[in-house]
């Protein structure tokens, strides 16, 4: 049994312990971290007490930030310093960081990780760092911080420290014109998929395609048609200016599979050189806000959307709201903004009511239908390269491939080639090209000719 006196003494030892509780607690209070004493150092002043600005940046622009604060640093003599403390860094503001009740942040090795800057190209950027540097005379410190891949929302984050409030306004807004100006995004073909979190969109960079207009078999006037529209105003931007004409123009490629929509798509990306041009393609086409948003930073630029139908196949998607998404991208162009959205779709009519209820965002629409008989003709001689087959032949051979696409074109070639490797020839003979011909046409390869873009149905064989 505790009798009184035990009593006493324990309560008395209980208000001493909470005393020396309180007294480490009022002293952690006034004490800096060993971060928070190094950037104290830099800026003149205690760093826990000057104002902090946040900048958010999307994921696909930090290698853009990341540049512009190498350029200042420089300027600025500065240098990086990295951050100890483990994981839980990724998780604090920078204020938490420089408190002392997160006294175990202390200098120590900058987190370096591997960004894209282009088509097979890369840089390395600074992680997880704090960049020390003078701004016009100010000094001013940046902790710079990629996203960690157990972080959600997954986004980048620039924290400016710095005693006059101007100095950081007027740096913030240096790094954002650099950002800018010394874009890596800038002149590229991007694209957007979705990160693992599903929520946000991370930049892929694409090699530009080389498709010249041979290459492209559309109906007489077709291909320069969608060429005048979609890079001839590019072209003479200044005169249309200068008469008052605005340059944004949405273009509607329609018809069916295989008829050389994404072929014409590739042409426009190599006519295009210098532009820089973001593609999405299918359930993609939900990030068409940051694909304008990129385009209006770095126009001339050109937006394509490619089977913007297929995401009516998709429950978590509707067709119309992603269109209204498109639209209102076009809405938000200045008129005089040199970007063209160039969009594809195999079914318009999923199209035509969302488009009816908008009229004049989409200013061409081109349907590219089946070939005719004289582009099936080109077509086969195209895909024939230098074989030489007769005139009488390729004619035959499009006569007879009526309601077929460039893909079922391209296979019959490769078939009469096969056929003369087969028994030892060099070269294909008009008799190899209507034996391959007479086959794909024949009953049992119909689910063939289907899959080669062919107008019937497999549900009708």
């Amino acid at each position: 049994m505790i009798d009184d006196e035990d009593r006493d003494i324990l309560r008395t030892a209980h208000r001493y312990l909470e005393h020396v509780h309180r007294l480490a607690a009022e002293d952690a209070a006034h004490r800096q971290s060993e971060l928070a004493e190094v950037i104290s150092a830099h800026l003149g002043v205690d760093a826990t007490t000057v104002p902090v600005t946040t900048e958010s940046l999307p994921l696909h622009r930090y290698v853009d930030a990341d540049i512009a604060l190498d350029e200042l640093s420089a300027l600025g003599e500065g240098r990086v310093i990295g951050v100890t403390g483990g994981d839980q860094r990724w998780h604090l503001s920078a204020s938490d960081l420089l408190s002392a009740s997160y006294a175990r942040f202390a200098p120590g090795p900058i987190s370096y990780e591997t960004r894209a800057v282009g088509p097979g190209a890369e840089r390395r950027v600074v992680a997880f760092g704090v960049r020390l540097f003078t701004f016009d005379g100010h000094p001013l410190a940046v902790v710079q911080r990629s996203s960690a891949r157990n972080v959600m929302p997954p986004t980048a984050q620039l924290e400016l420290f710095g005693a006059d409030p101007d100095a950081m306004g007027a740096a913030l807004d240096e790094i954002r014109r650099l950002m800018v100006e010394r874009s890596v995004l800038r002149g590229h073909v991007l694209s957007f998929v979705p990160t693992e979190y599903g929520s946000e969109a991370g930049a892929t960079f694409l090699a530009r395609p080389t498709v010249d207009a041979e290459e492209v078999v559309l109906g007489d006037g077709v291909l320069q048609r969608i060429v005048d529209h979609v890079v001839g105003i590019g072209d003479h931007r200044d005169a249309l200016r200068a008469a008052g004409q605005h340059l944004k123009r949405g273009v509607l490629l329609y018809g069916p599979p295989g008829t050389g929509k994404t072929l014409t798509v590739r042409h426009l990306l190599s006519r295009t050189a210098g532009t820089t041009a973001v593609v999405l393609t299918g359930s993609s086409v939900r990030f068409v806000t940051a694909a304008a948003e990129i385009a209006r930073t770095f126009a001339p630029a050109l937006v394509v959307l490619e089977d913007i139908d297929l995401v009516a196949a998709d429950r978590a998607y509707s067709p119309q709201p992603v269109l209204f998404d498109v639209l209102d991208a076009l809405d938000g162009l200045e008129p005089d903004a040199d970007i063209a959205f160039v969009m594809t779709t195999n079914h318009v009519q999923i199209l035509e009511e969302a488009l009816a209820a908008r009229p004049g965002r989409v200013d061409l629409g081109v349907e590219i239908p089946l070939p005719d008989v004289a582009a099936r003709r080109r077509l086969f001689q195209h895909f024939g390269g230098g074989l030489r087959f007769s005139p009488e032949a390729l004619d035959a051979a499009a006569e007879r491939a009526e309601g077929t696409t460039g893909s079922f074109a391209k296979e019959v070639m490769r078939r009469a080639v096969l056929r003369a490797a087969l028994r030892g020839d060099d070269a294909p003979t008009d008799g190899d090209l209507a034996a391959s011909l007479e086959e794909l046409l024949s009953s049992g390869e119909a689910l063939t000719r289907m899959l080669l873009g062919a107008k019937e149905s497999f549900s009708s064989m």
